[in-house]
């Protein structure tokens, strides 16, 4: 992580809930839907499995989380993964549509000393005003939205100029290999099971296309039972 990619400030405020020229419309989740049974199941299910991810993605979240500003926007923080790398005092922008893991999210805020400023708002339209961040994160996130591109764009919109998108995600695996065949084979049970979760996207791909002026993916694999989520990358862009 070079200099350029760290806060200017450590006191910058708060993002306002408003776009330039008037406030932002606030309708429910943007066209998410939580269904009452799998949204429950998918915040039990990381609240247990989340270290044992966390033991596996931690090297590679430390890289491209260091050094984060006081603020930082998180696009589907779930039930607070990422919250072990914010400094004690930061306040996270939150975007996170699925309720059910708005609970456990609030609580582990208040444990790690995060200030929480919680949004029910889809990542491909968070409501914030463009140019007002320094710093937006995800992990594990692009995988599931509904329009990986849009969600770009909406990064790219909300960034002041210079500012950073870090991210961590699974990915497709290389053509021919098991893991890619496992991903196909299980992929629709896959999304069911876990929200719209797809297996089989080119991430890496899709953020060097998405118009930012610096791109750097580390992509990587990981060990573990889930083989379709063992592809991934981490990496940083620039607005």
């Amino acid at each position: 992580m070079t200099s350029d990619d760290r806060a200017t400030s450590p006191t910058q405020a708060p993002l306002p809930t408003s776009r330039p020229g008037g406030p932002a419309p606030a309708p429910p989740a943007g066209g998410f839907v939580v269904h009452p049974a799998r949204g429950a199941f998918n915040a039990a299910f990381f609240a247990v499995m989340g270290p044992y991810i966390e033991r596996k993605l931690r090297d590679h979240k430390r890289r491209v989380f260091a050094d984060l500003p006081r603020t930082v926007v998180e696009l589907g923080p779930g039930v607070g993964a990422n919250l072990r790398h914010l400094a004690p005092g930061t306040t996270l922008v939150a975007v996170e549509p699925n309720v059910p893991m708005h609970p456990r999210l609030r609580a582990a805020a208040a444990r790690h000393g995060v200030d929480l400023d919680l949004r029910e708002r889809v990542a491909e339209d968070t409501g914030l005003p463009d140019g007002s961040a320094d710093c937006v994160i995800s992990s594990l996130v692009l995988c599931s939205v509904a329009d990986p591109a849009r969600v770009l764009a909406e990064v790219r919109r909300v960034l002041r100029p210079g500012g950073t998108f870090r991210f961590v995600e699974h990915v497709v695996a290389r053509p021919g290999t098991t893991t890619r065949w496992l991903q196909h084979v299980l992929r629709r049970p896959w999304a069911w099971t876990f929200e719209g979760c797809s297996c089989e996207r080119d991430l890496a791909a899709t953020v060097r296309a998405a118009g930012f002026v610096h791109v750097d993916v580390e992509p990587y694999r990981i060990h573990s039972p889930f083989v379709p989520f063992n592809t991934q990358i981490a990496g940083v862009a620039r607005a």
